[in-house]
């Protein structure tokens, strides 16, 4: 039996433990690509999973905060759930019971498209991370596996079988933009380079932090930063989804249960962030951003 995770670390092989037991059961995950001809966008996040003690809380916070739809698979004896945004599937939610006296909290997974999963364990492996599930492919979506990175950050790598999702950007409701929290956020970037391809870029900072950005195709992908002292927090990575009011839906996702992590703030890009919990304590970020706005990487 999958035990709820004492750290992040083995949130992963538990997520991984269910994927893995899933598969006799032809548990089947779906396309990420659009219509039309396939687009790969390596180093882009892609995708994210929910491991949460609460399934259907999960879908009534996360359905009302954003608009999410659900449908419902069974994987193996767990239940997991497809979020739908716009028509399309954009997020997994895996139900996983917490044991009395565990007082560890769900997160979130972030999926990295790659071309080539196990080339990707390989340079990530040869670089100092850790591999936490092995490399599995999925008929309708693709190859995928879940490692540690060299601070200890789980992630995911995925090659989707029929594309990526295109470099447009995201409508309110879905993913836009994904941060590292890290103790050398130097360090990280180098790793991400390595192995993911990234060009990197140091952004100015008007704090003792360091804020970096990674970049393929000419598109900012995600930032590393370091992690906020204080707390018992390790490193991690935090996904964020579009709102068009950061400041109104960290009031909704109070009043849906869920906690206000990180109040509204303004972002250097001119909008506003702020960071939620939602009611089982899995921390998810929401950005304001202007239609004016690109994700063009910094030159």
């Amino acid at each position: 039996m999958c035990i709820w995770p004492r750290t992040i670390l083995s949130l992963a092989v538990c997520w991984a433990g269910a994927a893995v037991a899933a598969a006799p059961t032809a548990f089947e995950l779906p396309a990420l690509g659009a219509a039309g001809p396939a687009e790969h966008h390596p180093g882009k996040v892609i995708w994210a999973d929910l491991v949460t003690p609460d399934l259907a809380a999960a879908e009534t916070f996360y359905g009302g905060l954003f608009g999410w739809t659900f449908k419902s698979i069974r994987a193996g004896d767990a239940d997991y759930a497809i979020a739908m945004q716009g028509g399309h599937a954009i997020a997994g939610l895996l139900q996983r019971p917490i044991p009395a006296g565990d007082h560890q909290q769900p997160t979130w997974l972030t999926f990295i498209s790659v071309r080539d999963v196990d080339a990707a364990l390989r340079a990530a492996l040869a670089h100092g991370a850790k591999s936490l599930s092995v490399a599995h492919t999925y008929a309708g979506r693709g190859r995928q596996a879940v490692l540690a990175d060299p601070s200890g950050a789980v992630v995911a790598v995925l090659a989707s079988k029929n594309g990526d999702p295109p470099d447009v950007l995201a409508a309110p409701g879905e993913w836009i933009w994904s941060s590292l929290l890290t103790r050398d956020p130097a360090q990280s970037a180098a790793f991400y380079k390595t192995v993911f391809g990234y060009e990197v870029y140091d952004l100015p900072s008007e704090d003792d932090a360091v804020h970096v950005i990674l970049s393929s195709d000419d598109y900012a992908r995600a930032g590393v930063h370091t992690l906020p002292p204080g707390g018992r927090r390790h490193p991690h990575w935090l996904d964020f989804i579009r709102v068009t009011d950061a400041a109104e839906a960290s009031h909704k996702a109070a009043a849906l249960g869920g906690r206000v992590l990180v109040e509204p703030r303004e972002d250097r890009h001119g909008g506003k962030i702020a960071v939620v919990a939602d009611p089982a304590g899995a921390p998810i970020g929401l950005m304001e951003w202007s239609e004016t706005e690109n994700n063009a990487e910094p030159k």
